[in-house]
């Protein structure tokens, strides 16, 4: 049986984030090829003293901690890859302009943050909706909007995921994103962290952010279909409700996503299976130097050594 470690990642900018427990850490290749770490305690912006756990909640918390603390780790990688003016005018400020720059790119973060999220709900939760209500129009019925609305939202999410995976520049972010399962596969399967170890290991893993927005919008499609069918005829109403679902949505996700990660029963291993296709999408073979940033982050705040005696 696979055990869970229980670190998570993220892909950044010629990058890697890594997080355990209660610490990250960031590593980029910079272009002298030189590796650059940053180790960070992690912050709770929504739970509270014991929130873990409560299911379903907790997931909402961690969704809203992931996405800021996801947010705040591409922003730091991309200033390894500004403009050379904008490096120079860097090496002639202050402490003082550093910290009000340092503010406003949080101020920044926020705003992009929120845009980030609205922009998510509308396409992916109300733009379906409001598309699907066009068919009533021609005297389509409510079971089969119902049904159009579900099927457009899966063909919005898999066109969109199609389509930044075909973007080059992507293309490297997600062979970080190979890196980053392969190192997290390495460890679990009681390998020693090595560049070769890593490299031959799967770039799929089931507790993957991927698998979890497919299965936010699996149960999304679930949960409308039973919302269609109780009645509700005003459409302030019907979306007032999809608003409202949506972190009990993330939270089951969440749950679910959870499960998977540390279960190897067939019938949980069968559910995960389409998550695990579409991280083909989203994940690309890395080379050497990408395997060595993402052995750099985690070793930068897990103990993977310690953790193999304990577990494999």
């Amino acid at each position: 049986m696979q055990r869970s470690c229980g670190i998570g990642g993220q892909a950044v900018l010629e990058g890697i984030m890594m997080r355990s427990g209660e610490k990250y850490a960031i590593s980029v290749r910079k272009a002298d090829h030189e590796i650059e770490t940053d180790v960070r305690d992690v912050k709770r912006y929504l739970a509270f003293k014991g929130s873990e756990k409560i299911p379903i909640l907790r997931g909402v918390c961690s969704f809203v901690d992931s996405m800021i603390v996801g947010m705040s780790t591409l922003m730091w990688s991309a200033q390894f890859f500004e403009e050379e003016e904008d490096c120079e005018k860097r090496k002639t400020m202050t402490e003082e302009e550093k910290a009000k720059e340092e503010k406003s790119w949080g101020v920044m973060m926020t705003v992009t943050l929120i845009i980030s999220l609205v922009l998510a709900v509308g396409v992916f939760m109300v733009l379906p909706y409001f598309l699907a209500s066009l068919l009533g129009r021609i005297g389509v019925s409510d079971v089969l909007i119902n049904v159009a609305e579900a099927l457009l939202r899966i063909v919005i999410f898999l066109g969109y995921m199609f389509l930044i995976s075909r973007m080059k520049d992507i293309q490297r972010v997600f062979a970080y994103h190979g890196a980053e399962h392969k190192c997290i596969n390495c460890i679990e399967h009681g390998l020693p962290l090595t560049t070769e170890n890593v490299l031959k290991s799967s770039r799929l893993h089931k507790r993957c952010g991927t698998s979890f927005l497919l299965i936010v919008i699996v149960i999304t499609v679930i949960c409308f279909l039973i919302l269609g069918a109780c009645g509700i005829t005003s459409h302030l109403m019907r979306i007032v409700l999809r608003l409202i679902l949506v972190p009990v949505i993330a939270g089951v996700a969440y749950e679910f996503l959870r499960l998977g990660g540390k279960s190897d029963n067939a019938l949980v291993d069968l559910l995960t299976k389409p998550g695990l296709a579409l991280q083909k999408l989203v994940t690309r073979e890395p080379d050497e130097e990408m395997a060595e940033v993402a052995i750099t982050a985690i070793e930068s705040v897990f103990d993977w050594k310690k953790w193999q005696e304990e577990n494999c």
